[in-house]
């Protein structure tokens, strides 16, 4: 039996709990916040939620230390995605607290974390945009540190 391709388009919204309704993304309550896969035909397919422990302790790019509530409400909170090309996607993901970027499946497994705050190499000042030309190549622009860093990926290391 040959399997087609099922389009699929991923949308940074917010489901709210039992209802069903979608509503846009907040970060007031990123616990709620995922992917949501929707087909071509526009029928829902599935939501990923990204919850990678972090340090508490983890400063900020900006501002004042979050709550503890806070900073793990923004924990994975979807920033900014990007898509590999084929054979093999993966998805990356990003978040502004605590300042990582996630290599996940496209069923939402995570298979690494990167990243944290800052101003040097690795570290992150609000992540606005990825692009993923291969699965270990990644170029990041960030808003308040007004760059790009290219990524190379090692997973074998």
């Amino acid at each position: 039996m040959r399997r087609t391709a099922i389009p699929l388009i991923i949308v940074g919204v917010l489901v709210a709990p039992f209802t069903g309704r979608t509503q846009p993304p907040s970060l007031a309550d990123a616990r709620l916040h995922a992917f949501v896969g929707i087909d071509s035909n526009g029928v829902f397919i599935r939501m990923i939620t990204i919850d990678v422990p972090f340090d508490p302790n983890t400063r900020p790019a900006q501002g004042n230390m979050p709550a503890p509530e806070a900073g793990a409400r923004q924990n994975g909170a979807p920033w900014a995605i990007c898509i590999t090309p084929g054979p093999n996607q993966v998805l990356f993901s990003s978040d502004a607290y605590p300042g990582r970027v996630y290599k996940l499946t496209l069923d939402g497994k995570v298979l690494g974390v990167l990243g944290r705050s800052g101003k040097q190499p690795k570290q992150f000042g609000w992540i606005h945009e990825i692009a993923c030309p291969s699965e270990n190549e990644l170029y990041v622009a960030e808003i308040l540190n007004w760059r790009v860093q290219k990524l190379q990926l090692h997973p074998a290391k």
